[in-house]
C-alpha cells in the first residue's frame, strides 16, 4: 500500500529533531514504504565501497542518510516558517496543500 505524505519530492524542509536540528534543506527522494526522507546537506553517513568498474579507487564516500518524516517540517514557501499542513479543495475540484500559518496555497 502506497501511503501519501503532505511533504514531496523539492520542498524545502526544517528539522526539529535530532543532531541536524534547526537545518533547512531540499527534498531530494522519498520512501514512502519506510517513511523516510533524503534531504540536501543533512545527516551525512560515511559509506565504505569496494572499488569496482565504475569506481575503480574505492574507499570511504559521504553521502546524505534518509530521515524519518514526523523529524522535519515543510517550510512555507510565502510566511517562511515551519508549519503544519492541510488540504483545501478548490472549485474545479483540485486538492492543494494549505499552510496551516498563513492560510496561503503551496503550490505542489
Amino acid at each position: 500500500m502506497k501511503k501519501k505524505f503532505k511533504i514531496k519530492k523539492g520542498d524545502i524542509v526544517e528539522i526539529m529533531a535530532g543532531n541536524d536540528k534547526g537545518a533547512r534543506g531540499k527534498v531530494l527522494k522519498v520512501y514512502p514504504s519506510s517513511r523516510t526522507i533524503i534531504v540536501e546537506g543533512v545527516k551525512f553517513i560515511k559509506r565504505h565501497t569496494k572499488a569496482s568498474q565504475s569506481d575503480p579507487q574505492g574507499g570511504i564516500q559521504e553521502r546524505e542518510a534518509p530521515i524519518h518524516i514526523s523529524s522535519v517540517m515543510l517550510v512555507c514557501p510565502n510566511c517562511g516558517h515551519p508549519a503544519r499542513i492541510g488540504y483545501h479543495f478548490m472549485e474545479d475540484g483540485t486538492k492543494v496543500r494549505v499552510c496551516r500559518k498563513c492560510n496561503e496555497m503551496i503550490e505542489s
